[in-house]
């Protein structure tokens, strides 16, 4: 079919104008003005336009696909084409499918720009000419300014690319697995932003990483607001720096997710805020970023008063008060005292967690002290020799020994990498064992040694080191990892008693995922803690290791199984969740001295008749609270005892 010269000219002039210059071919139509609607009509029907004319239709006799220089394309890159356009020899086609031809040569990625359709009129039909630019041969790609994109990356990336005609679709395709690459590790705000390429086939990529400009801290208030209804900030008593140096995260560095987050649980692990979360917003750079902290603070102090009468101390007064961030510095102090008519004591301490800011995190910790304390080594039913009678002339029951210890100490802790941390410090107390109204007593009533000095009053020089290791997942609520102690502590012979030992101890605990049961959604675990320990030398009676009670073999009172130099412990529990904030714990102890009872100074176990060794299981509830953990344990003894016990914190 041969077309008229005025049908031919006819469609090249109008339809094919518009495929070349399309904003040529679109008339501009005019906006109908708008008809205001009276109120009591509700809407207006507009006339449906009437449908467009349909196009011309030409019979196309040949396709060519040529380069602006008249060559002939690859036969593998002009088949791609065959198979995108539907303008085909033999067939009709009209200027839309043209259009649509054009775009779609140009989505196979492989060509720059859209490609120029020339018709020309044969003998056969129309001769419809495709010129085609290919993109270069793809040599490299190169990404600029990245700090944190690993070495061979990108190659391995783009490899497959490589010596081959450049194909921008894919080229899309590998900039997307690239920006994933980022996404993976925790740099979330990085993207490409920019593509530039040469005719020799390299390809320069810019990458805006997320770099942070500036680090800040804001103050967030009851309705979890920065800003106060007048616009002003909120504003707190916590010093920035305190909040800033937790932070691994610094100006110039790379916003990573990950390492945030991190650092947001270090900061809401200070105790000192009920919240903690972080902001973003653009730098100066907008390419950068400036990182906000958020903080709401919470009541970190506290006083109390309080009065009592007791037949030991007769009339007292106690006074306490706490602060965990002094002057906003995250110092801590406390002090207890309890004034009564025989007695006068004490308890001041003081920790700076991060000491001078020290580049080590040193922290330090200082207290000072006059306690008396009820002694689970020396309990029932040998005590003190009672020397009151009652109105028949019978002598009143033995008094159960007390232990007044008088001292101070302080100490020095810093991490050494690996999650370890270690701690150095010094301990002195004066320990004198007393009845009830605080009268000196070295014996019991049975004429058992009490203290290694004969006067009842022993001189303590200790010097401490510890170390551990912490790789749980939460310090509060682990689920899985290993914590690991080991302390010891030597003893100087100074003063009263001239006391020379070592004393050592271990403590590990691991803690396994497990899915058992299912009353509540929650994490539920398998604990495990294994505790040892001995002492070398001379070892005063009040400084043996106590076994049974809430902190040790569960379901006996405190220090009822035994009183020795060596010690063993293993405890298992199966924590899980109950519902909302309540959790569950079936539990099981076992405890021994190793038959180290009768080598402590009067043997304060033998003659109180502890076994030496026992064990002890039952169930407990958690409450989750702001103090942490609240633990109620109801435990059976193989005794036969049975034992409520209450506590903060999970055991181990």
């Amino acid at each position: 079919m041969r077309l008229s010269p005025v049908v031919l000219a006819a469609l090249v002039s109008s339809s094919f104008i518009s495929l070349i210059n399309p904003s040529q071919a679109q008339p501009t139509v005019p906006t109908p003005p708008t008809v205001p609607t009276p109120p009591t009509v509700p809407s207006i029907s507009l006339p449906t336009p009437p449908p467009a004319a349909p196009e011309t239709q030409v019979l196309i006799g040949e396709v060519v696909i040529l380069t602006p220089s008249g060559e002939r394309l690859p036969a593998a890159l002009e088949q791609e084409i065959y198979d995108v356009i539907t303008t085909k020899p033999g067939r009709a086609t009209t200027a839309s499918q043209l259009q649509r031809d054009r775009e779609a040569v140009f989505a196979t990625g492989y060509f720059t720009g859209i490609p120029d359709v020339d018709p020309q009129d044969t003998d056969i039909g129309v001769r419809v000419v495709f010129t085609v630019l290919p993109n270069p041969v793809l040599q490299s790609v190169k990404v600029q300014e990245a700090t944190v994109l690993e070495a061979g990356v990108v190659d391995r990336i783009f490899a497959d690319q490589y010596n081959k005609i450049t194909n921008l679709t894919r080229l899309q395709a590998g900039i997307k697995e690239l920006e994933k690459y980022y996404q993976d590790r925790g740099f979330v705000l990085a993207q490409v932003v920019d593509v530039k390429s040469d005719q020799n086939g390299n390809v320069n990529l810019t990458v805006a990483e997320g770099v942070v400009e500036d680090i800040k801290v804001g103050f967030l208030n009851e309705e979890n607001k920065t800003q106060k209804e007048d616009g002003t900030p909120v504003t707190g008593t916590t010093r920035d720096f305190i909040i800033t140096r937790e932070l691994n995260l610094k100006p110039g560095d790379v916003f990573n997710r990950n390492a945030v987050q991190s650092d947001l649980k270090k900061v809401f692990d200070l105790g000192i805020f009920d919240d903690v979360n972080v902001g973003l917003n653009p730098g100066t750079d907008p390419r950068k970023v400036v990182v906000t902290v958020n903080v709401k603070e919470r009541n970190t102090g506290s006083i109390a008063f309080g009065a009592g009468l007791s037949s030991s101390t007769g009339l007292f007064g106690t006074f306490s008060f706490q602060q965990s961030n002094l002057g906003g510095n995250n110092q801590r102090i406390g002090f207890e005292t309890q004034v009564g008519e025989r007695e006068l004591l004490f308890d001041l301490n003081f920790t700076d967690p991060w000491l001078a800011g020290d580049p080590n995190r040193t922290s330090f910790t200082a207290n000072i002290f006059n306690r008396r304390l009820f002694s689970f080594v020396f309990d029932s039913p040998v005590g003190i020799l009672n020397p009151d009678f009652d109105n028949n002339g019978n002598r009143l029951e033995d008094i159960n020994p007390r232990e007044n210890r008088i001292g101070l100490g302080f100490s020095f802790s810093r991490p050494l990498g690996n999650n370890i941390n270690a701690s150095a410090g010094f301990r002195y107390e004066r320990v004198t064992i007393t009845d009830n109204n605080g009268n000196t007593s070295p014996f019991d009533s049975q004429g058992n040694q009490l203290s290694i000095s004969p006067n009842g009053t022993d001189d303590l020089f200790l010097f401490q080191l510890a170390a551990a290791q912490d790789l749980r997942n939460d310090a509060v609520r682990p689920t899985s990892g290993t914590l690991l102690r080991v302390a010891t502590e030597q003893s100087i012979p100074l003063g009263n008693g001239s006391i020379f030992f070592n004393r050592v101890r271990v403590n590990y605990s691991i803690y396994y995922p497990v899915s058992l049961i299912n009353f509540s959604e929650g994490p539920q675990t398998i604990a495990l803690n294994f505790q040892a320990g001995t002492v070398i030398g001379t070892l005063p009676p009040y400084e043996a290791f106590r076994l049974g009670g809430s902190n040790s073999v569960r379901g006996w009172d405190e220090g009822r199984i035994g009183t020795g130099r060596s010690f063993a412990l293993i405890s298992a529990e199966y924590r899980f969740p109950i519902f909302a904030i309540i959790g569950g714990v079936l539990f099981a102890d076992y405890g021994t001295d190793l038959g180290s009872g009768n080598s402590v100074p009067g043997n304060p176990a033998g003659v109180r008749n502890k076994p030496g060794n026992g064990g002890g299981f039952g169930l407990g509830l958690r409450v989750q609270s702001p103090l942490g953990n609240i633990r109620i344990d109801y435990g059976l003894g193989t005794n036969g005892g049975t034992q409520f016990t209450f506590g903060i914190g999970e055991k181990f």
